[in-house]
């Protein structure tokens, strides 16, 4: 008999502003966005950063062409989930490395807008099973954790230090959305249609895919509730957590 995922802790909701940093539009439509659904609606801040601006993921548009439709995308995507603010890096999509310039891109939005909590996506080298995580997802998740503790250090990235910009060393914890590791979740079943309608605002993307019969809504729901029981609730969206130290 297969062994029961193990219960969920509910996440700390006791803070006010929270940085969202993925490496394409739609990676925070595909699980939390009814979790910041549910955040702007207690009347946090929640701000989005792209690395890239998922210009090489449409096939049939060439990536300039793919560039301005994904952005107009992902900024309606985010206003049907409260989030007025949304940032595209402009790296280039489908070869992102980790290393010290993506550390260096991701420690400077850190310090601009100050979070309490950083969120990006899984980066583990799954989905769980046997389903591979993509590249330019383990390079963002990667060096967005070395990046935190970057914006908090004076004497890293100190170029950046200039008109009134400060170190930022008050990120209290990163975490994870859909992480297979995953340890936290929150109740997103109030807001679970937010997140749906946030996941079809995509439309170009998500015709581009070319899957076939694909729901949007049923993709989103099989997650949902699979997690949900875990955190003793009808649906919810899981978290891995990293606490942010700062020192050695």
């Amino acid at each position: 008999m297969d062994t029961p995922p193990p219960p969920l802790t509910p996440l700390d909701e006791d803070w006010q502003r929270a940085l969202c940093v993925v490496a394409h539009p739609d990676d925070l439509e595909f699980g939390a966005a009814a979790a910041i659904a549910r955040w702007t609606g207690q009347g946090k801040e929640v701000t989005y950063c792209m690395v890239t601006s998922g210009e090489a993921g449409i096939d049939a548009l060439h990536p300039e062409e793919s560039r301005l439709v994904r952005e107009a995308e992902q900024v309606e995507s985010a206003r049907v989930v409260g989030v007025d603010t949304v940032e595209f890096l402009g790296l280039p999509d489908g070869v992102l490395e980790y290393g010290v310039p993506l550390r260096r891109a991701i420690a400077q939005v850190v310090r601009r807008h100050r979070p309490e909590i950083v969120i990006t996506g899984n980066f583990r080298d799954t989905f769980g099973g046997r389903n591979l995580n993509q590249a330019d997802h383990i390079a963002t998740g990667r060096a967005v954790l070395d990046a935190v503790r970057d914006a908090g250090n004076r004497w890293v990235f100190t170029d950046q230090l200039v008109d009134g910009l400060e170190p930022w060393g008050g990120v209290r914890e990163v975490w994870a959305s859909g992480s297979p590791e995953a340890t936290h979740a929150v109740d997103t079943t109030d807001t679970f249609q937010a997140g749906v309608a946030s996941l079809e605002a995509h439309r170009a993307y998500i015709d581009g895919l070319g899957w076939e019969n694909w729901d949007p809504e049923e993709f989103l729901e099989g997650i949902a509730r699979a997690v949900g029981p875990r955190l003793g609730v009808a649906k919810a969206a899981a978290f891995e957590v990293f606490p942010m130290g700062w020192g050695d």
